[in-house]
């Protein structure tokens, strides 16, 4: 069956859904503000938005990661880095900050496919989750 422009115009106003669409309730105030403000002017353009960035926010990503999800190359997981969270989420708010954050390479992992190929996929590091889900918007 043909697909025209017009059904594949139609299917990508369609509201998204699954991992990657978040509810404007799950967002920091400020976040939702700059949300709204990218929707209403596509031209507009963000200079800055680290100020949005807070140890609660990354706190809340932080509890939003699933806590049995396979570690990162850092080899470090949920349970392990909630051992002095505060210190842990404080340090890492100083180094995105201050420019120091680097995010590390991730760790590549195969999936077996029906098809008995393999389907490689990455893990990234627990903080990098963290800092990539710091708006609500990354991998859950």
């Amino acid at each position: 069956m043909e697909t025209t422009k017009r059904a594949r115009k139609e299917k990508s106003r369609t509201r998204p859904s699954g991992e990657t669409y978040v509810e404007p309730k799950d967002l920091s105030s400020g976040l939702e503000r700059v949300r709204e403000a990218a929707r209403r002017d596509s031209q507009n353009q963000f200079t800055s938005l680290f100020h949005h960035i807070t140890v609660d926010l990354m706190r809340e990503s932080y509890l939003k990661l699933n806590p049995k999800a396979a570690p990162g190359v850092d080899e470090v997981t949920w349970a392990e880095y909630g051992d002095g969270l505060e210190i842990r989420l404080a340090d890492l708010h100083d180094r995105v900050h201050n420019g120091r954050y680097r995010a590390k390479p991730s760790k590549r992992t195969y999936v077996p496919k029906d098809d008995g190929k393999q389907r490689p996929i990455g893990i990234a590091a627990l903080e990098d989750k963290i800092v990539q889900r710091r708006d609500g918007v990354g991998p859950r």
